[in-house]
């Protein structure tokens, strides 16, 4: 079942790289508004900072996240397979735009990933073209995720008038897929009915089958106020599950609060203010919980996906038949139709060639 998500991924780099949007992947696909705390859930699955952060939109790009479970032992092996020289570090990255580069700096990869986003959608504009990014570690579950634009209203300094709407745009076209895993992130300090990302979510998905929600910002809810009842699913029933987690405070990030630290105390407080549900909640949990879902999605969209990759075999194989058999001897072919067309050229001057037309002579 694990190698399922390394050759979905493969798949994917193909679709990515020939622009083709034929066929629709299973794929969890990441949704929040600005200050849900998407970020930060993606980093502390990741269990390392390498996120843009900053005021307004910060993700402007598709960011297609591959983690791949690699242990210290299998690192050497893995380096070999991808043709790349061994790291010292047990933890790297690798772009699909840069191949032959990689990164175990995971601060170059915040550098690389604003780079490579202003390339295309300049500092302001939202770019459709995704940016593949790949971790290899042994601290994490092999897991692909989508990460897109946080969902904004107002747009902010030099912002087109219409970002909300290319946003919008953006993010109807991942999760309209069928395939596709929703997960919706909405802080707890908010009425979680009025969620944009659960909003966004139930435009798709309205039945909640394919979404996954996460209540973010636990700890800081009202005093004497608690989401037992939101965690449960008593509020907005969706089939995947809701699952709490505690993400660092800018006050953390800023003073380089370590992720182990940020997890210690996650642990600690769900213990303490969700006990009986506290192993049902978490980052650890959920990244176990999105690697299952990934894994048995892709095997419940195998049977199709596979019919439809064997008819577009099938199609694109008749296709190339029709050009006829490959060409041998490329220069003797040159040289016939050049032949051919001296030979016919002449016949035309001399006046006898065939089918000759005579109409504009009598113009």
């Amino acid at each position: 079942m694990d190698a399922l998500i390394p050759i979905l991924n493969k798949l994917q780099d193909v679709f990515n790289t020939v622009g083709s949007e034929t066929i629709q992947l299973p794929q969890i696909v990441v949704v929040g508004s600005q200050s849900a705390g998407k970020s930060s859930v993606i980093e502390n699955i990741v269990g390392r900072d390498f996120l843009p952060r900053g005021i307004g939109i910060v993700t402007r790009r598709p960011l297609t996240l591959q983690l791949v479970y690699t242990p210290a032992e299998d690192k050497e092996i893995r380096c070999q397979h991808l043709g790349i020289p061994v790291p010292t570090q047990n933890e790297f990255a690798l772009f699909a735009h840069q191949k032959d580069k990689v990164y175990t700096d995971f601060n170059e990869l915040r550098q690389e990933i604003e780079a490579e986003t202003e390339r295309l959608g300049g500092k302001k504009n939202i770019s459709k073209e995704p940016i593949t990014l790949k971790i290899y570690s042994p601290k994490v579950v092999t897991l692909t995720l989508i990460d897109l634009p946080g969902i904004t209203k107002i747009p902010v300094e030099d912002q087109p008038a219409d970002i909300e709407q290319q946003v919008r745009d953006l993010i109807l076209h991942y999760i309209s897929n069928p395939n596709a895993i929703i997960l919706a992130i909405t802080p707890a300090n908010i009425d979680f009915s009025t969620s944009e990302a659960v909003k966004f979510a139930k435009e798709v998905d309205p039945e909640g089958r394919r979404t996954l929600a996460v209540l973010t910002k636990l700890d800081l809810m009202d005093r004497g106020t608690d989401a037992y009842d939101v965690l449960c699913g008593r509020i907005i029933p969706v089939k995947l599950g809701i699952i709490g987690v505690i993400n660092r405070s800018q006050e953390d990030i800023l003073q380089k609060k370590p992720i182990e630290e940020a997890l210690r105390y996650e642990s600690a407080f769900l213990q303490k203010s969700y006990p009986s549900i506290a192993n049902r909640n978490g980052t650890p949990f959920l990244a176990k919980t999105l690697n299952r879902l990934l894994m048995h999605h892709i095997r419940d969209c195998l049977p199709s996906l596979k019919a439809r990759m064997n008819q577009m075999v099938s199609h694109f194989q008749t296709l190339v038949n029709s050009f006829g058999e490959p060409i041998e001897d490329k220069g003797r072919l040159l040289l016939q139709i050049i032949t051919k067309f001296a030979s016919n050229y002449c016949a035309t001057i001399e006046g006898t060639a065939k089918n000759i037309e005579v109409s504009e002579l009598f113009v």
